[in-house]
């Protein structure tokens, strides 16, 4: 087909930059709720629209970076929903953790649409250089379609099998071991400075052996941030939250012990509850440790 008309719906820590690396090469239309992100898209060579419906209107994709279902459901079905104004064979792509039966339940919705399951991870960092992992779930036509766009986004694309709800299982367990390794950095942080270390050097130190994983090389100096002016948010509390939970549903449902994921995802709780949502996840640490 020609070049396809993009729409992103959704321009949050990772919405934006995928919008703005998608400029490069598509016809892209952009849409939040926040009138700040939509001007910011627009700097970056994006066409803004003023709803969801006005956003799909003319796309061959319409890719949805939101938070989690409830903003899905309202973006595409509420009043100013981008379904109302989605072409016959148009292709949804859903790059949001929303968990495999949100994923399910929002295809079987999309009656004349295409649906393409693809969640995303890596960061906005990487977003904004098409340097993500997506996993997909999604038949040979819809990917046909999406694919041009999710190779701009992406270094890797791997498709886990032909049904909506297969890319947000594998997704789950990825969730799954960031969660547990961040809350692993934070206990290690903390415990450094309760037994007086430096954690700055604990971390250098680290982050070169056998103990190092990507979330204490990333996270880690984020940590020590938050115990100064505040680390920058780039990937709220909440989230984890939000993706813990639906681990655990789904451990649940196949029966499967995680007593390392509940055991974080309580972290995550007790961080929500501390007044922590919207603050950046490295934040953890000081629920662990306080500030002096």
């Amino acid at each position: 087909m020609a070049t396809p008309r993009v729409s992103v719906i959704g321009l949050g820590a990772m919405g934006l930059p995928m919008a703005s690396h998608l400029t490069a090469e598509f016809p892209v239309t952009a849409f939040d709720v926040a009138a700040q992100q939509r001007a910011r898209a627009a700097e970056q060579g994006a066409t803004p629209a003023a709803s969801p419906a006005e956003a799909a209107a003319d796309a061959d994709v319409v890719l949805l970076a939101l938070r989690d279902q409830q903003q899905v459901d309202e973006a595409l079905f509420g009043a100013q929903g981008a379904a109302s104004t989605l072409r016959s064979g148009a292709v949804v792509v859903l790059t949001s953790t929303v968990g495999p039966q949100a994923a399910r339940a929002t295809a079987a919705r999309l009656t004349d649409q295409r649906f393409v399951d693809a969640p995303v991870s890596g960061g906005p960092a990487r977003a904004g250089t098409g340097d993500l992992l997506i996993v997909v779930g999604a038949d040979d036509e819809a990917l046909a379609i999406a694919r041009p766009v999710l190779e701009r986004l992406a270094s890797t694309v791997t498709v886990i099998g032909p049904n909506p709800g297969d890319g947000q299982a594998l997704k789950a367990i990825n969730q799954l071991l960031a969660g547990v390794h961040i809350a692993a950095a934070a206990e290690a942080v903390a415990l450094a400075r309760g037994i007086g270390l430096d954690p700055g050097v604990v971390i250098e130190a680290l982050s070169q052996g056998a103990a190092s994983s990507f979330m204490l090389a990333d996270r880690g100096p984020r940590m020590l941030e938050a115990y100064g002016d505040g680390a920058e948010v780039r990937s709220r509390l909440d989230i984890f939250v939000k993706d813990m939970g639906i681990v655990g549903e789904l451990a649940r449902d196949a029966h499967v012990p995680t007593p390392l994921a509940a055991a974080a995802h309580q972290l995550y709780l007790i961080g929500e509850k501390a007044g922590l949502s919207a603050a950046d996840d490295s934040t953890i640490v000081t629920v662990l440790s306080p500030k002096d």
